[in-house]
């Protein structure tokens, strides 16, 4: 009896609680540090009065991007760059907040601008791979389904793969925001956007956490793939 063949003997209950369960717990811890720090550090003022718009503009200003607005979005949290429109686009609280979350939110976003004015080679690439990620997103399982109800192997390994491209997705986006963070906050400190070592750590700890969501997306979604893979390699081995 082979890994894949034990596994497999688990109901998909217990497949879900071995592989799925962990990496979902470590998504939630990864959701309520970010949430923290934000709220610790969105209460403390910097002392250079910079709002997050104004920081912002000291990024772009910096990299020499003169062809991206700033503008206000609504909700919490929902701050994200549009490089179709070329637009940094920042939630009201961090727009004219002059907190240190509202600095370090800011200059994130305004670094996804530098990546875009500076053809950052990952960014590129996480570009490139969105449109068959939308497709593995909706088709990929349900393909896989089919073919595992019907016995046709080729089409499991078509929605497997498509659904894989999530994961590829997901692995790909980790060095842009990794690096849109490191741009964020060489600027602030080689600017002054935020004035002491402790407003810089304040600010740090904010993205690294808001970092690790994206590593706990990741964890949640090759769980997931590992859960469907040894589900039909079960299946064949069943079958021999």
């Amino acid at each position: 009896m082979d890994l894949a063949y034990y596994f497999y003997s688990y109901s998909g209950t217990w497949l879900y609680i071995l592989l799925v369960v962990p990496a979902f717990i470590l998504s939630l811890v990864a959701q309520a540090k970010v949430k923290s720090a934000y709220a610790k550090m969105s209460k403390v003022r910097n002392t250079s009065g910079y709002t997050g718009a104004q920081a912002a503009a000291a990024v772009l200003r910096h990299y020499g991007i003169m062809n991206v607005r700033i503008e206000e979005t609504n909700g919490k949290l929902s701050d994200h760059y549009d490089p179709k429109s070329n637009v940094i686009r920042l939630s009201r609280d961090v727009y004219y907040g002059s907190s240190i979350a509202s600095v370090g939110i800011a200059c994130h976003e305004a670094g996804h601008a530098a990546q875009h004015a500076q053809n950052y080679v990952p960014i590129k690439i996480r570009n490139s791979i969105i449109p068959i990620c939308n497709i593995g997103s909706y088709a990929g399982i349900p393909l896989a389904l089919l073919g595992y109800f019907m016995g046709f192997d080729m089409l499991i390994y078509i929605g497997l793969g498509l659904y894989s491209a999530i994961a590829v997705f997901q692995l790909a986006t980790l060095p842009v925001e990794f690096n849109a963070s490191r741009r964020a906050l060489a600027v602030i400190d080689e600017t002054g956007l935020l004035r002491s070592e402790e407003e810089l750590k304040g600010a740090r700890k904010v993205l690294s956490a808001a970092a690790m969501t994206y590593v706990a997306s990741l964890a949640v979604t090759l769980a997931n793939l590992l859960r469907f893979v040894i589900m039909f390699l079960g299946r064949g081995n069943r079958r021999r």
